[in-house]
């Protein structure tokens, strides 16, 4: 892993020193002919997310499209509210859940930069209780065996999703203990008597009040695998969260907002809000049987809890897509935004280009990840348009988003809905199909 920092080192000395010509805001004010694209293409796009919401497969949709920082893309469709006939806008509030994965990734890269870390060091370097065996065999009565880590747990590990976590056996004896399911609620996981405050990950202590107490609680488990040997989502970023806060000193909160929320202008970007925020939010319904039913809308409403302390690294973040949008647009820019710097160029190129995952067990065949992205050098793609340079990643209600280098693009899709058709493909192409002559 010694590599990293030998990649940081060299990429650093071919910097370009000069003036960054990058966009740093979105323009709006666009000439639809100098950007590429037309009325007519863009009439296509709203064609079929309007079909969307008259099949009834979305309750509500945003789309949004910018190339070289020339926004061509941003409209809403749909019903915010279906019962009350509140239509969508751009301006609402979305549940981003692992979306917000993406942005720890970059605050804990802050942190690298800053020379605190290196993305090589053992995490037990910083956390002595990080887990140092995996378990090898489970008895009846609950007890396991184990055996030493071939190799320590690093923080390249935990941006990947390779770490080990509560992963294989691991995940089998913390559920069987709690006799419960570790799935998020409303997605097989059992619903919680009350609302949380915050959103917490399934399985985990609705009553938890700081991060901290999850993961002190993890760690006192083994691991289901070496880590770097395997592929298992989710728990890792919220163990890299709680890292941003050991190494800072900070809370998580707190050390995001100062670092990569605040400086990009994302000011409606947030684990909590006052309570009058919560109208902002779109509700969330479930596609059924070619219906739309109300679903829960537990996770837009523990953001406006009075505790406001839990907040996790892998899920909780929540606002409007062109919020997202600039964060998106920072990774475009080589991580330069609104005339801040939150990463440098090599930083970015290491996070975004490199494949992290072993040959075997690495997901699903042709998936590739970098540090807190899916890459699409490979032959799995969304959408057929998408070059070999993109990244990207997404959230569990159905928000996507796509940063493209090769074509100078990003492109965003919000939905708020559990249960859906996967109709972000058809969206992604039109978005390209926007620039196509």
């Amino acid at each position: 892993m010694a590599f990293f920092a030998s990649f940081l080192m060299l990429s650093a000395c071919s910097t370009n020193k000069e003036i960054s010509t990058v966009p740093q805001a979105l323009n709006h004010e666009v000439d639809l002919k100098e950007a590429g694209t037309s009325k007519k293409k863009i009439a296509a796009v709203d064609s079929l997310l309007q079909s969307f919401v008259e099949q009834k497969k979305v309750s509500s949709v945003v789309g949004f499209v910018a190339k070289g920082g020339n926004v061509v893309y941003k409209k809403a469709f749909g019903w915010k509210d279906i019962e009350n006939k509140v239509p969508a806008t751009v301006n609402d509030y979305y549940v981003l859940f692992s979306q917000t994965k993406a942005i720890t990734t970059v605050a804990f890269m802050t942190l690298v930069e800053d020379g605190l870390v290196a993305i090589d060091d053992p995490v037990s370097k910083y956390f002595p209780e990080i887990p140092d065996q995996v378990v090898t065999a489970v008895h009846e009565d609950g007890t396991y065996e184990t055996r030493p880590v071939a190799s320590p747990m690093t923080f390249a590990h935990l941006m990947s999703h390779t770490s080990g976590l509560n992963a294989g056996l691991v995940g089998e004896i913390r559920r069987a203990e709690r006799k419960g399911s570790d799935l998020p609620a409303g997605f097989g996981g059992s619903m919680p008597e009350k609302t949380p405050a915050g959103q917490h990950s399934g399985g985990g202590n609705y009553n938890a009040k700081y991060l901290e107490e999850e993961m002190l609680a993890l760690a006192k488990y083994p691991l289901g695998f070496d880590p770097g040997t395997e592929w298992n989502y989710h728990i890792s970023t919220n163990m890299l969260a709680y890292m941003i806060e050991r190494i800072s000193g900070k809370p998580l909160q707190e050390y995001v907002k100062e670092k990569v929320l605040t400086p990009l202008g994302m000011d409606d970007t947030d684990w909590y809000y006052e309570p009058e925020a919560l109208s902002r939010f779109v509700k969330a319904y479930n596609a059924v049987d070619g219906k739309l039913e109300p679903a829960s809308n537990m996770y837009s409403e523990g953001t406006i809890s009075q505790e406001q302390t839990y907040a996790e690294g892998a899920i909780g973040l929540n606002g409007p897509i062109e919020d997202y949008a600039k964060f998106c647009q920072m990774l475009l820019n080589k991580g330069e935004f609104n005339g801040n710097r939150i990463l440098k160029p090599e930083t970015i190129e290491l996070m975004t280009t490199i494949n992290q995952l072993p040959e075997e067990h690495s997901g699903a065949e042709g998936f590739q990840f970098g540090l807190g992205f899916e890459l699409y050098n490979a032959k799995k793609k969304p959408a057929p348009e998408v070059s070999n340079t993109a990244y990207a990643w997404g959230g569990l209600f159905g928000t996507e988003y796509i940063i493209d280098p090769e074509n100078d693009m990003i492109a965003l899709f919000y939905l708020n809905m559990p249960r859906r058709e996967f109709i972000y493909p058809q969206f992604l192409s039109k978005a390209y199909q926007l620039f196509e002559e």
